[in-house]
């Protein structure tokens, strides 16, 4: 009889399982087909060749990257309004959009913005041009859709395949066209073209003299011995100064911040200490790193502008 009950009490169970791995199934199901309804009108946002898609990068990359030419206007695909229009040290140059059915879309790393928040766009408007801004390796738009609104975790994030189709990489699109639109063999000669040169790729002999202005700042921060620092989720003033071997001051004092407070995005310029820097440990005292780095109190105190010998463990200390 117990025998019975338990066989009776596992199939029962096994039953709800199954049942529950179906819903979810057609949940899943029914949301793509919502989606697919609700976007079925979009357009391309921009004309290049697809070089990344949804999913790559271990999972974390949440949209799709289309690679063209410099300064190639970029088009929002639907009607809508301006969420966001601002410059972001991972995005660059970014605008976001939502739309009537309750999706917001991305256009990241543009060369420049044409769109202010607020704005109202229609299907097919210029919000931008492509460009190479931000945490980017080659000139492209990096494109994404989310349900109801973008957040910094995406968790809302949707694939880009589900809107315009089974997109592969190496892929031409036309601006303003759709999955499956005849392209003509000229144009993908020419898509190609700027293919081999943009993936993977920051320069090339035709690139704007704009972008080789950027290179020239680049160049000329490190010879000077500054960085750009873009701040990441955990980051904190004392871990930021102990990878570069600099002080909390130093950076404060850089980037003119009135406080400690420093949010993901942020971009931090970062000036290269002179000389060497000692990092405090548990138990130090100015008297004992002054002994250990062959020089004086005063001369720490002076170096890192010390109003008092009070230092704390994880500090960095600039010395000669």
């Amino acid at each position: 009889m117990q025998d019975y009950i338990k066989r009776l009490l596992i199939a029962g169970l096994m039953a709800l399982c199954i049942s529950l791995l179906f819903l979810g199934g057609k949940h899943s199901q029914a949301e793509m087909l919502d989606i697919e309804e609700l976007t079925s009108h979009w357009v391309w946002p921009v004309e290049g060749i697809v070089t990344d898609l949804y999913g790559t990068r271990h999972g974390h990359h949440k949209g799709m990257d289309i690679a063209g030419e410099y300064k190639t206007p970029v088009h929002t695909v639907d009607k809508g309004i301006v969420t966001k229009s601002y410059y972001s040290g991972s995005y660059g140059h970014v605008v976001f959009i939502k739309h009537d059915n309750n999706l917001e879309t991305v256009y990241a790393h543009l060369a420049k913005r044409h769109v202010k928040e607020g704005q109202v766009v229609e299907q097919g408007d210029v919000i931008g041009t492509m460009g190479n801004t931000g945490d980017s390796s080659g000139v492209h738009l990096h494109f994404e859709i989310h349900k109801e609104k973008w957040t910094y975790g995406k968790e809302n994030a949707v694939d880009p395949n589900n809107v315009f189709g089974e997109a592969a990489i190496g892929q031409p699109v036309l601006a303003l066209g759709k999955t499956g639109d005849e392209i003509s063999m000229e144009t993908i000669a020419k898509l190609r073209l700027i293919d081999d040169r943009s993936i993977g790729a920051h320069a090339d002999e035709n690139k704007s003299k704009e972008s080789q202005n950027q290179n020239t700042a680049a160049d000329k921060r490190e010879e000077t011995g500054q960085k750009k620092h873009i701040v990441k989720k955990g980051d904190t003033l004392w871990s930021i100064a102990k990878l570069y071997k600099t002080s909390v001051k130093a950076i404060t004092e850089n980037n003119n911040l009135k406080n400690n407070h420093i949010a993901p995005g942020d971009v931090l310029t970062i000036e290269k200490a002179s000389g060497n820097s000692y990092i405090v440990t548990v138990g130090d005292t100015l008297h004992s790193i002054a002994r250990k780095t062959n020089t004086s109190v005063q001369e720490l105190m002076a170096l890192n502008q010390l109003k008092s010998d009070t230092i704390q463990p994880e500090q960095i200390l600039i010395i000669r």
